[in-house]
């Protein structure tokens, strides 16, 4: 495909973004393009965009952030590897996350660590309550308060099962819509907004409780 077989991307979190660039940055395709053709900074600046909202999405399902940024620099490696099965007509982040989601998958089997099927029912029936989330103000106070919230919610988001927990992080905190979640598991959209809506039942209830 063209590629140099020397180049790696940088790890995950080593590279300064200045406030702007990522907005600035070409289009995927075109970075894709140019890293096909050998481009080195074309996957640096793909790295650059993506190296965040991929180690959050694989910190929350993960718990660790080592684990996080090591599975990253993995993730980059089979983008980068891959790149060459890409097509434009794609979203790019749709099928980055969709490698990271796979790569979860296998070191879930390998690890054999307990997994939920997103077929299987769910037996969760505690009464539920909202958690009131205050509004942001500029007193420490209340900052702080929210920090607190915060800290409660990954707690909870951490005690759903993964399968509902990926869901519900890549809707609610990478912002992708239900159609490309689907793209990403492979799955019916009714199925992800179906699951997605658990999750957060799953979050209220634990919420609640805590």
């Amino acid at each position: 495909m063209g590629k140099q077989s020397g180049a790696k991307p940088s790890r995950p979190g080593s590279v300064s973004v200045p406030e702007g660039a990522v907005s600035s940055m070409p289009e995927d395709s075109t970075l894709v393009s140019k890293a096909l053709k050998g481009d080195r900074k074309a996957f640096e600046m793909i790295v650059r965009k993506y190296e965040q909202p991929l180690t959050n999405y694989l910190g929350r399902m993960t718990g660790e952030r080592e684990a996080a940024l090591d599975f990253s620099q993995e993730v980059f490696i089979k983008v980068y590897c891959s790149l060459g099965s890409y097509r434009p007509a794609y979203k790019f982040s749709t099928w980055l996350f969709k490698i990271a989601s796979n790569h979860l998958i296998d070191h879930w089997r390998k690890k054999k660590l307990p997994t939920l099927s997103l077929d299987q029912p769910v037996d969760d029936n505690e009464g539920s309550l909202t958690p009131q989330v205050p509004d942001p103000g500029p007193s420490v106070a209340r900052k702080f308060e929210l920090a607190e919230i915060r800290q409660k919610i990954e707690r909870a988001l951490e005690s759903i099962p993964a399968a509902f927990r990926e869901l519900f992080v890549l809707r609610h905190v990478n912002e992708f819509s239900y159609e490309e979640i689907a793209d990403i598991k492979s799955l019916p959209v009714g199925t992800v907004k179906n699951r997605v809506f658990q999750a957060k039942e799953m979050l209220r209830k634990r919420m609640g409780g805590s």
